[in-house]
């Protein structure tokens, strides 16, 4: 039967709107790209025009779009004082939050809180942007507590505590690890004997399958991935990252790669037939995917003057060069992905100063042959990376830092590019800023 015209425009329209999400972590593919058309090239000499700012509370949390509606977890405190230290866990009393605003207009359409009693370092807030899937959202706190919620009217359709249920202590820097959805099921790092990694049933939230043990769960989401045909979830916790097969649990491959402090946080990049993965205190490494079978060996190991080990922010690759955030100098550096060469490094998208500033950040999103950096000085700059430099076109002020960091204000949001907008928060506000093209 011949489909009618009527069918054929209702599945371009849908596919129209799903491109025009962001429905989670690092975009609708999880691989930071934006692919909407009509974007901005230069922005205007009097700045691009900011659409609507809503009153939100304390979170790292970045927002999620979908379906004209903008998602995002935040802290409301009631009692206690805010204090930043590395290895210092803050207690306070308050709320966790799951908003939904209106994308057009920032009216808030529903909130859904519970109460939770924070002790974290760095206690602004939860970590995980939400993830929304065929009408439900999925929002996990920093202390745990796993969420999904029906996405238009914020009712709970089921719901879990992780610290209890799988005996898995809350990590100093909160539960962080964004929820990944592939198929019919929910992947989560957890914690645990024998839980670090835990599938889901998407809908009713029954456990399908756990695996993995290891001294801390770490802090880095889950990443799927698919070479020569078969599918892995890549789980890297502070001791190993590991490819597992995603429909039982089952570990194809482990190799050893230990970041300082457990801080296993960054998201493994696959490029091409690699995957590259680093973190804190000189811990990175390319690793060759097999082609044969599901498995990886370590090609290299970063060295003290090579490669770039990220933290914050997740770096991009394009043609054989690796663009990221190097965590304990705080600049942007351009690595040569075959060898780990550093090229070119520069604070200027990052912490905006001349020396080094420690876990300096810029979220780095690709759309065409440029990029958008959002830096923690809550500026939007647009920009083109390549071996030769960096070569900034155009820059604009979003939002002020709210948060604080080895005594620089600093804020630590990914935004979410969707509907030709830029929607970004701190610990006050949700701003959405039009980046439609004349």
């Amino acid at each position: 039967m011949r489909p009618s015209l009527c069918s054929l425009l209702l599945l371009s329209a849908s596919a129209m709107s799903q491109a025009a999400d962001w429905p989670q972590w690092l975009g609708p593919q999880r691989d930071s790209v934006w692919r909407e058309d009509g974007i901005v090239s230069k922005f205007p000499a009097d700045g691009l025009p900011v659409k609507w700012r809503a009153t939100v509370g304390l979170g790292y949390s970045g927002p999620a779009v979908w379906d004209g509606k903008v998602y995002v977890l935040d802290y409301e405190r009631q009692e206690g004082e805010l204090k930043n230290g590395p290895g210092t866990r803050t207690k306070l009393e308050g709320r966790e939050r799951v908003l939904c605003f209106d994308a057009a207009t920032g009216d808030l359409l529903w909130q859904h809180a519970y109460d939770r009693p924070y002790s974290l370092s760095y206690a602004s807030g939860p970590r995980c942007t939400p993830t929304v899937n065929e009408g439900r959202v999925y929002a996990l706190g920093a202390h745990g507590d796993l969420r999904c919620l029906e996405a238009n009217s914020g009712k709970v359709l089921w719901k879990k505590d992780l610290v209890n249920q799988y005996n898995a202590p809350t990590p100093v820097w909160g539960f962080a690890a964004h929820p990944l959805v592939d198929g019919d099921l929910l992947y989560c790092v957890v914690g645990g004997e024998g839980s670090v990694a835990v599938a889901f049933d998407k809908r009713t939230g029954k456990e399908v399958w756990h695996s993995l043990t290891a001294r801390e769960q770490g802090y880095c989401p889950p990443v799927m991935i698919e070479h020569a045909g078969v599918k892995q979830l890549v789980i890297w916790h502070p001791e190993a990252i590991n490819g597992l097969n995603p429909k039982t649990g089952e570990v194809y491959w482990t190799q050893e790669l230990k970041p300082s402090y457990g801080m296993s946080i960054t998201t493994p990049r696959k490029i091409g037939d690699h995957l590259f993965a680093s973190g804190i205190g000189g811990v990175g490494a390319l690793l060759k995917l097999n082609n044969d079978k599901p498995d990886a060996e370590i090609e290299w190991r970063g060295k003290p003057k090579s490669a770039v080990y990220c933290c914050n922010s997740t770096p991009f690759a394009v043609d054989g060069i690796l663009y990221g955030n190097d965590c304990q100098v705080g600049n942007l550096m351009a690595v040569r992905l075959e060898d780990g060469e550093r090229l070119w490094n520069t604070f200027k998208p990052t912490s905006g100063s001349t020396r080094r500033a420690s876990h300096g950040t810029a979220f780095i999103v690709r759309h065409e042959d440029r990029f958008f950096l959002f830096s923690e000085t809550g500026d939007l700059i647009l920009a083109k990376l390549s071996p030769s430099g960096y070569e900034e076109i155009s820059r604009f002020h979003v939002l002020d830092p709210t948060n604080e960091c080895f005594g620089r204000d600093v804020v630590w949001s990914h935004p979410a590019f969707a509907q030709k907008c830029m929607f970004a928060r701190n610990d006050k506000e949700l701003v959405c800023v039009g980046l439609a093209g004349e």
